[in-house]
């Protein structure tokens, strides 16, 4: 084997993916997480003592310290969509990074990956991206050299994205969206894990790379295909973004009454970031400058979507028998 590989957040939904390529390659993998007994099915990724989760709070210096021991590289992916308890976007997402950099940076660590998103921004109206440009200044600050991935919205099988939306469609005859007319370029979780496998082995020269896939669709044009694919005909129904202020207002009152037993479905940072396009910048380097070729989102969606279909798995059957009928 070569050598260590500290992934926090590498029991994630994206860090399952940069695991496992890891441990293909050959690395002894460490996967720093908040809950290592539920992340124990990443060993499988290796051979018997290869992959090992740890326990791991991004908040505490010792923590963060504790994992990186011995490690020659570093990979960040840890992030929240919404904050909850102390796991807010300035605690997890700009001063989380900037502490594994500094830390990494004291202890000698070669190189550092860390994942960032699209719409980074310093001066952005929404938490969310301020905490992620935040983070980014900070790795550079103590680790110039660190290779960035700022990836648009990810899907896979395990995605919150298209699952989500897949799972309301099949009992509401609406699709409600906030700006739907807001454009984005859904990249493969697995594309993108493999930009930080590259990165990580010393591939990439250091930057910010936006990866984005093949194509770029509106928010309404990507439900659209999304309910062609699981043959649901619904709605979708566009929403002005003074109605979706209104929507995390009323559901953020929910759910501090609930106590967090019932989440909001949209929060205002949402709404904020649903403003501008999440889309790859025309001067970024990208997934090319990495010799990637990004899988189109049309290929994969039906490998895993189709268990929202009307008949699941045996929709194609049933509509194969239709057209013998016929003819």
């Amino acid at each position: 084997m070569t050598g260590l590989v500290t992934i926090y957040g590498g029991s994630g939904f994206l860090g399952r993916y940069i695991t496992r390529r890891m441990a293909q390659q050959g690395w002894r993998v460490r996967v720093a997480c908040r809950r290592p007994e539920e992340a124990l099915f990443v060993r499988t990724y290796g051979v018997v003592g290869q992959v090992e989760p740890v326990l791991c709070n991004i908040r505490d210096d010792n923590s963060v310290r504790a994992a990186l021991t011995g490690a020659e590289v570093v990979i960040n992916c840890v992030g929240v969509l919404a904050e909850q308890g102390r796991n807010t976007f300035q605690a997890v997402q700009a001063e989380g990074p900037e502490r594994i950099a500094r830390l990494a940076a004291e202890a000698g660590v070669a190189r550092m990956v860390h994942v960032s998103a699209i719409g980074a921004d310093a001066e952005s109206e929404s938490g969310y991206s301020r905490s992620k440009a935040e983070g980014e200044a900070g790795v550079l600050r103590h680790m110039p050299q660190a290779v960035i991935l700022r990836p648009s919205v990810l899907f896979g099988a395990e995605d919150g994205f298209f699952n989500r939306f897949a799972a309301m469609a099949q009992f509401s005859p609406v699709v409600p969206l906030v700006g739907a007319d807001t454009r984005f370029q859904p990249v493969h979780v697995d594309d993108v894990a493999h930009a930080a496998e590259i990165a990580a082995e010393g591939r990439a020269a250091p930057g910010v790379y936006e990866l984005g896939g093949p194509d770029v669709h509106s928010f309404r044009e990507l439900i659209t295909q999304m309910l062609h694919i699981i043959r649901r005909r619904r709605i979708v129904l566009g929403l002005p973004f003074g109605i979706g202020r209104l929507m995390a207002s009323a559901g953020r009152v929910v759910q501090m009454l609930s106590l967090g037993l019932v989440r909001a479905p949209i929060t205002a940072d949402q709404v904020a970031d649903l403003r501008r396009d999440n889309i790859v910048s025309t001067r970024a380097k990208g997934f090319a400058d990495l010799g990637i070729n990004p899988r189109a989102m049309e290929a994969v969606l039906p490998d895993y979507l189709w268990r929202f279909r009307p008949s699941g798995q045996y929709l194609a059957i049933k509509e194969s028998a239709r057209n013998l009928r016929h003819h």
